[in-house]
């Protein structure tokens, strides 16, 4: 099964900035270049490598697996029937309308998926097939503005970590007040909840503002509750990823470990909040209503071998006492 969980990342009136992910940069560091026009200059360059799910909205190819690059989408599918593929072990996955088969291959099949088709993109790589003939090109890339993107896999579980120390304290003012902002635990564990797979969605979809029940006079508990619509939706910018890998015994847990070898790529979230539904049900059990009628996620998930450049220390060790 592959699950998408959900990390904080700037959240609700955080007001820390971040570094935006420079693939241009990396382009120049690396001095890889790839010879799809306009790809060096684009958020999809040879080094970003993307994994989605598209349609073609002209040609009517059904949902298939895609890879951008520049301006254009690698049809893997395509890939696969013009027998560019025949090297990879695991390349019948591609003939898969999701990414689920190809997320649970072992880590060393997904990476070499990845190797061979920057090898295939490259200026100089070492496989010119595609570089070198017009009619494979015309069958296996498509224009990425003629695309319609879809959901990038069946997510058949989703976890939502409180993962930022800043949104956590924002938020924990918001319900409890300054002095009692962070709960005790906050600090020890990982705290997280099961939220609504099945409300998953596209960026982009329509969001229907959600109605629960909401508290009359907070000094007041006795006047009860009335059943509306929220009054106080929140949107939070947070990244997700998806968990791969060949799936793990119940009760099996994963280790910190193996968090390399099973996390397949990241993803930009919307978790959207009902706050003032949130903060009338969430004692003692945590949110439910406020918080499952719609979470977004970003079309293209980005590997993890992507981002290794990007990797920095984080702000844990100085926090956590």
């Amino acid at each position: 099964m592959i699950r998408q969980f959900i990390v904080d990342f700037c959240g609700f009136g955080t007001g820390g900035a971040f570094e935006k992910l420079d693939f241009t940069r990396s382009v120049m560091a690396t001095k890889l270049t790839s010879w799809i026009a306009g790809a060096d200059e684009s958020e999809f360059p040879v080094q970003n490598l993307p994994f989605g799910v598209f349609s073609h909205l002209v040609s009517g190819r059904e949902p298939r697996i895609g890879v951008a690059i520049g301006p254009m989408v690698v049809d893997m599918k395509a890939l696969l029937t013009e027998g560019l593929l025949d090297g990879l072990t695991c390349a019948p996955v591609f003939a898969s309308a999701t990414l689920n088969a190809f997320m649970a291959q072992p880590k060393a099949e997904r990476v070499a998926v990845r190797e061979f088709l920057t090898q295939l993109l490259l200026t100089s790589g070492t496989d010119e097939r595609l570089h070198a003939s017009p009619e494979l090109q015309a069958a296996c890339l498509v224009p990425l503005a003629e695309v319609g993107m879809h959901l990038p896999a069946t997510i058949g579980d989703y976890t939502d970590f409180y993962s930022s120390r800043d949104h956590a304290t924002n938020v924990g003012i918001m319900f409890r007040g300054k002095d009692n902002a962070l709960q005790p635990n906050w600090l020890h564990l990982p705290v997280g909840y099961h939220g609504r797979a099945s409300s998953v969605v596209l960026s982009g979809t329509p969001v229907t503002r959600p109605k629960g029940q909401l508290q009359l006079d907070k000094e007041d508990p006795s006047k009860g509750s009335e059943h509306a619509a929220c009054r106080l939706l929140d949107f939070e910018l947070e990244i997700g990823f998806f968990v791969g890998g060949p799936p793990n015994a119940l009760g099996a847990p994963l280790t910190m470990e193996q968090a390399d070898e099973r996390i397949f790529g990241f993803v930009l979230c919307n978790d959207w909040s009902a706050r003032d539904i949130q903060k009338f049900e969430y004692v003692p059990l945590g949110p439910f209503g406020a918080k499952n009628f719609c979470t977004s996620i970003s079309a293209w998930v980005v590997m993890t071998e992507a981002l290794a450049a990007f990797r920095c220390a984080t702000s844990a060790g100085a926090q956590v006492r």
